[in-house]
């Protein structure tokens, strides 16, 4: 018998307990804080959600698939051929996050979400001229300018708020449409991890990762918060330049990583941290120069269109940042944020990949390089890169509260660290059990 194995996993579960400990502390502190100065502005602290225990018509479906997918999810992820896993994939991820939304019933869960009064859908009608729109976007993101827009519009770029406009014009408008299109597209997220992690690590750990991306508490968030949408732009950003660092075909998977990239940036500001991620993917390319001059090309595409339609972005951002202090980020206090937020990050990715990201540090503390096959210490540095990302966005204090959905493009890059675990059904399913007390015990924000 190994008996590094029994030590290795009573570390793991060492690290759980810390994190557990983390949002417990997050939990009670941020209560008692809450309660005797109401800084925090959220009700359960630190998620933006309110206590309510209650079930749904999503309950049987989600209890349903949770209990498939830790009976099925890994031995499926092993046999089956490549496409087929993507494709069951999504429909799994579809699956999971539609039954998680409809536990809360069609209008509270879906329908209703991207219709409260700080929300995209109520500036659509605003945009009816959308080059004058984004001509005058700046004069309206302070809180006492005329006309102010809505918190969600002025907090970021207006390719966010284009998206439900151009919805709305397609003959998808309302906050029905707006909920199916997030959920259609942020579950995509997933399919585009496991090709970044087959492309930069190898397939063994990409099969490994899958039912931990569909599994993900995340899930709960990415339907249907517009950041859902966000992820998955972003995801499919890193895995075409994934895809163009290492394959036969820089040009045209360079040109689309770039557009995307662009247009990420266009959706959040905060997003831009993805570069670090970028960077990541660039160090673990074989064939990086090929690709490169025309991932910068078609990144420069999404800024020239919006800089010619007058819209600057550097402008909004600085106008951002006091407006974020106008609001409830000038009142929400740092020194619970900053820690507090990684409770919040704890709960979205879940015990699996807190002991994933574990491993993941002990490869690379032990690694003084990285050979070309060797891919565990690959995918190590992938989920590295997206936790830099994300520590950075903490620091920054740009993101006080509100990250269980603020961060979920950087969580998905940190789930694939669960594919360095054995045991995967046990994990799996705490993963699942998470996501279900979130979702049947709070009623959140999103």
């Amino acid at each position: 018998m190994n008996r590094d194995l029994p030590r290795a996993t009573a570390r793991d579960l060492s690290a759980v307990v810390a994190a557990a400990l983390l949002v417990g502390a997050a939990v009670l502190a941020g209560a008692r804080i809450q309660d005797r100065h109401g800084t925090l502005r959220v009700n359960w602290p630190p998620l933006l959600a309110d206590w309510a225990p209650h079930t749904g018509p999503g309950t049987p479906a989600a209890l349903v698939v949770a209990a498939a997918v830790v009976a099925y999810g890994p031995s499926l992820a092993a046999r089956l051929s490549w496409r087929p896993l993507l494709l069951a994939v999504w429909a799994a991820s579809l699956a999971w996050t539609w039954s998680l939304a409809l536990v809360d019933g069609w209008h509270r869960g879906v329908a209703g979400q991207l219709t409260t009064p700080h929300e995209y859908l109520r500036a659509v009608d605003r945009f009816r001229d959308v080059p004058a729109a984004l001509r005058t976007f700046d004069a309206h993101i302070l809180l006492d300018s005329p006309d102010n827009w809505p918190a969600h519009v002025a907090g970021h770029p207006p390719g966010a708020t284009l998206v439900f406009v151009l919805l709305d014009r397609a003959g998808l408008g309302g906050g029905g449409w707006a909920g199916a299109f997030v959920i259609t597209t942020g579950t995509t997220a997933a399919v585009a991890v496991l090709i970044a992690v087959r492309r930069l690590a190898d397939e063994s750990l990409a099969r490994r990762a899958a039912p931990f991306l569909v599994l993900a508490p995340a899930a709960v968030w990415v339907g249907t918060s517009a950041d859902g949408f966000f992820t998955a732009v972003a995801a499919w950003a890193v895995a075409l330049f994934a895809s163009a660092v290492t394959g036969r075909h820089p040009a045209r998977t360079g040109l689309g990583a770039g557009l995307l990239s662009g247009l990420t940036v266009y959706l959040s500001y905060g997003l831009t941290l993805f570069a670090v991620i970028g960077a990541a993917v660039l160090l673990l390319g074989t064939r990086r120069l090929p690709a490169l001059p025309y991932a910068v090309a078609g990144f420069l595409v999404v800024p020239a269109v919006f800089t010619a339609l007058g819209f600057d972005w550097w402008e909004a951002y600085r106008l951002l940042v006091t407006r974020y202090h106008q609001g409830a980020g000038g009142v929400r206090p740092y020194g619970y944020w900053v820690w507090a937020n990684l409770a919040c990050t704890v709960l979205i990715t879940g015990p699996a990949t807190v002991a994933g990201l574990r491993r993941a540090g002990g490869l690379l503390t032990g690694v003084r390089g990285l050979p070309p096959r060797a891919a565990a210490p690959r995918l190590a540095l992938l989920a590295g890169a997206a936790l830099v990302a994300l520590l950075i966005a903490d620091l920054s204090g740009m993101s006080k509260a509100e990250t269980e959905r603020i961060w979920l493009p950087f969580a998905f890059w940190l789930l694939p660290a669960a594919a360095f675990l054995p045991g995967a059904r046990a994990w799996l399913a705490g993963q699942a059990v998470l996501a279900l007390l979130l979702n049947h015990l709070l009623l959140t924000g999103w």
